[in-house]
């Protein structure tokens, strides 16, 4: 099917000087982000996608994206970060052993030493997303990133709970797929490779089982993550030909990250460390929540309703955290919401950015923590 929308398009966004940048790891890993420059602003706000996503879902140019709702409403400085979990990196196509501990310890702080590098001693504020929202939670509980106003986190953060059915996929999906199946990933876009291979053929065969629509890449993602038809939205909040390139904005992803929600899940639903007998990690908390009452950072966690990725995990990390230090971080419902349409609906900019917006607002002039 050819492409209504480019690949990687940057065209979604108007009128702003539109830069990338090139990280480089203590890992020794290289990490890129986009920088979304109207004028400068004393509030910087860093925006990061889930697996495997991208910069792509804050910039699509088939709706008013968050990129340009921020820049419009007083954030003029808005960067996009692609860790290493982005589809517009080759990491994910691999068997890779990388955790979110890695993403936590490498890819925050660099981050945002070279943010800092351009922004100088400007407020930072962060909107995270999925596995992205968890990882960097975990770089802020864990104390590998200070001196952040604030946060916006969707759907999951230090509480990963999944419904039933996506507990067995994650118990089981990585043996199969790693060493049953002797698949080096699984990808949204299966259903466009040859005849006969074995990526059609699986894809051919997810598709029995999804009847919702006729977008085979749709039933892919709801084959990767969650438990629905679809699992990660709903359908009739995203634009048609959203729906449609769901593989360009997806992309592929091997299973190793999948093994630590596992754990996370099975560890009382907390955000622990994977290797917790690693050296390379001693920076760490073997427990992320172990430092919950000293991070002063506010949050506000957010979810769809109709959540059925990762349910109600952000409703129980804020009432977790409520019970440690009350009326620190706030909470918001969507209704009519799923996982992934809060950001890629296209109606969020009626739906979902003004209240994010208004958060922002609230900790322009707030107590931040200095930085490391």
């Amino acid at each position: 099917m050819a492409r209504a929308i480019p690949l990687f398009t940057l065209e979604g966004v108007h009128d702003a000087d539109i830069s990338t940048h090139y990280i480089t790891t203590d890992d020794q890993l290289g990490l890129s982000a986009l920088r979304f420059l109207r004028q400068p602003c004393d509030d910087v706000v860093l925006v990061v996608h889930g697996l495997t996503t991208s910069s792509d879902m804050f910039i699509m140019p088939e709706h008013y994206n968050l990129v340009s709702f921020l820049l419009d409403h007083g954030f003029t400085d808005v960067w996009t970060f692609d860790f290493r979990m982005s589809n517009r990196h080759s990491y994910n196509l691999k068997r890779h052993r990388f955790t979110m501990d890695d993403i936590a310890l490498y890819d925050f702080p660099a981050a945002l030493q070279h943010i800092r590098q351009q922004v100088g001693d400007r407020r930072i504020h962060v909107i995270c997303h999925c596995l992205g929202s968890v990882s960097f939670m975990m770089a802020l509980f864990g104390r590998t990133v200070s001196g952040i106003r604030s946060v916006i986190s969707n759907s999951v953060a230090l509480t990963p709970r999944v419904p039933a059915w996506s507990h067995l996929k994650l118990f089981f999906a990585p043996f199969l797929v790693d060493y049953v199946l002797s698949l080096p990933y699984l990808d949204p876009r299966w259903s466009e490779d040859p005849p006969l291979t074995r990526g059609r053929l699986f894809a051919a065969v997810v598709s029995l089982f999804h009847q919702e629509c006729d977008v085979r890449a749709c039933h892919m993602l709801s084959m990767m993550w969650g438990t629905g038809w679809p699992a990660l939205y709903e359908h009739a909040n995203l634009a048609e030909v959203t729906h449609q390139r769901g593989g360009d904005l997806y992309g592929a992803t091997s299973m190793h990250y999948y093994r630590h929600v596992r754990q996370m899940v099975q560890a009382d639903n907390t955000a622990v460390k994977y290797l917790p007998d690693d050296p390379r990690y001693a920076a760490l908390p073997a427990n992320y929540l172990a430092h919950a009452r000293e991070i002063t950072t506010p949050v506000l966690f957010m979810t769809g309703a109709h959540n059925r990725v990762f349910s109600d995990s952000n409703i129980v990390c804020h009432q977790r955290l409520e019970h440690l230090v009350p009326g620190r971080h706030e909470l918001v419902v969507f209704p009519g919401y799923g996982h992934q349409d809060p950001f890629m609906g296209k109606n969020n900019d009626k739906d979902i950015f003004p209240r994010l917006v208004e958060f922002l607002n609230k900790h322009r002039h707030g107590y931040a923590e200095p930085s490391a």
